[in-house]
């Protein structure tokens, strides 16, 4: 049988490639120049908050002036993440170009100032605000402005992190649980590659982790997977998806009480604070303020410490419970570095009860709790290569891909939509239209299942 080929399929191939190239490298230089500024000034933000440590009382004046910012300027740009992914989803009203200053700055203010947050949601926020300003100059159709959206946010994601693998896959995976739609597969590894480049271009580092020589060769000896191993792995897994449960169910619900309780807007960020602080205050130290990936003298409790065994049993649960707070109050900022923080430290506790080493389940929990929560286990097994190394890939993706069973079906971003529902509890009640926030609206409290009255027989 003779090759049949047609010439002008793989011409056409190629002018698709062409074509996106041109649209994402000026949008992703913005996005990788924006993102690069961010860091920046969040950097100069914590290092002048632990030069001035008296600078945390003034949090609850921080609030305030975030939450009328966007109350009075901000209109739509309030929903954040969310708003980014309903616009991916169908595209209509846009994303607002004001939310890349209002979240730069509103982020900025929250870690000069102590608030308990992360990074990521601003990158991506910015991504998708820029990737926006685009869609009218090039005259997209529906269909290629969602493509460009979810490579806005793929050149925000890999360019805050320095993981450009991680970005592109992150842009695909995070719109559907369990379900990828590859038609802007190459549109967002071009962004999150030329947005990770453009963000170095500046000078621009990233914080090196590092999982020791002495854990791979007790872990892996000649490469050979541990049966043993991978089951202590998979205990913790359950605990690391767990705990993705629960950052995102505390949040949401912090943030309801938070608007049902206080009718004053203005309010809440005070609130929040107070708590943030008092909790603080209780703790004896202030570990938990700020992005937590290091502290201001390089002992106690953060992330690189983590994998040194620099962490108490309860460390995760008091960065949880202080970035929801933080957020759900109306401070900005992103989920995922604290994600890290819990995961890494939780990983921590866990290794000495399971006997794993310390820096190998650290890492192990730095991605699994953020696959939980996210529901992207695929793109936090890549990150954990691209962090990592790769000579541990199957323990991050047995890791990630039980988080993220375990998870449930909840996560950080209620406009996620449900693609495929895990395991089979929710076969039959949802559609390709169900997101996250139905889901959660239909859930039984734990106020219910705890007290339900039975049934009389």
């Amino acid at each position: 049988m003779p090759i049949r080929w047609d010439v002008r399929e793989h011409l056409s191939l190629g002018r698709y490639v062409a074509r996106w190239f041109v649209m994402t490298l000026p949008m992703a230089a913005l996005v990788g120049s924006g993102v690069a500024l961010f860091l920046w000034l969040l950097h100069e933000a914590t290092e002048l908050r632990w030069e001035y440590p008296w600078l945390v009382y003034l949090l609850p004046l921080a609030g305030i002036a975030i939450v009328v910012s966007y109350a009075r300027y901000g209109k739509n740009a309030e929903g954040g993440n969310n708003l980014v992914m309903e616009q991916i989803h169908q595209p209509g009203g846009g994303i607002p170009k004001r939310m890349t200053p209002l979240v730069l700055v509103s982020t900025v203010v929250t870690h000069l100032f102590g608030g308990s947050a992360g990074r990521e949601g601003t990158a991506v926020q910015m991504g998708g605000s820029i990737a926006q300003v685009f869609v009218r100059p090039f005259k997209l159709n529906e269909g290629d402005t969602r493509i460009l959206l979810s490579a806005g946010v793929a050149a925000g994601f890999g360019a805050v992190f320095g993981t450009p693998l991680t970005g592109a896959v992150f842009a695909l995976e995070v719109l559907a649980m369990g379900s990828m739609r590859y038609n802007a597969l190459i549109p967002c590894l071009m962004a999150s590659i030329m947005g990770d480049f453009f963000c170095t271009a500046w000078g621009i580092g990233h914080t090196k982790y590092h999982i020791g020589n002495a854990a791979m060769q007790v872990v892996m000896p000649d490469f050979i997977i541990d049966p043993l191993l991978a089951g202590k792995i998979i205990l913790a897994s359950v605990a690391f998806g767990l705990a993705g449960f629960f950052f995102a169910e505390i949040t949401h619900t912090l943030q309801r009480l938070f608007k049902q309780l206080i009718k004053v807007y203005w309010l809440r960020p005070v609130v929040g604070a107070a708590l943030v602080l008092g909790i603080t205050w209780m703790l004896g130290t202030r570990d938990y303020l700020g992005i937590g990936v290091t502290t201001a003298t390089g002992e106690g409790v953060s992330i690189v410490n983590a994998f040194t065994g620099g962490a108490t049993p309860w460390s995760w649960f008091w960065k949880l419970l202080l970035t929801a707070i933080t957020l759900s109050s109306g401070f900005k900022g992103g989920e995922v570095t604290p994600l890290f923080f819990v995961g890494a430290t939780l990983g921590a506790a866990l290794a000495g009860v399971l006997g794993v080493p310390v820096d190998l389940l650290a890492g192990i929990g730095f991605i699994a709790v953020f696959a939980g929560a996210t529901n992207t286990p695929l793109a936090c097994t890549i990150m954990g290569v691209e962090l990592f190394g790769s000579q541990y890939l199957i323990y991050f993706a047995t890791a990630c891909f039980f988080a993220y069973l375990f998870s449930g079906h909840s996560g950080i971003y209620l406009s996620q939509r449900i693609g495929f529902a895990k395991g089979n509890h929710l076969q039959c009640e949802s559609g390709d239209e169900a997101c996250l926030r139905s889901i959660r609206e239909d859930r039984l409290s734990l106020f219910s299942h705890l007290f339900k009255p039975r049934k009389r027989s």
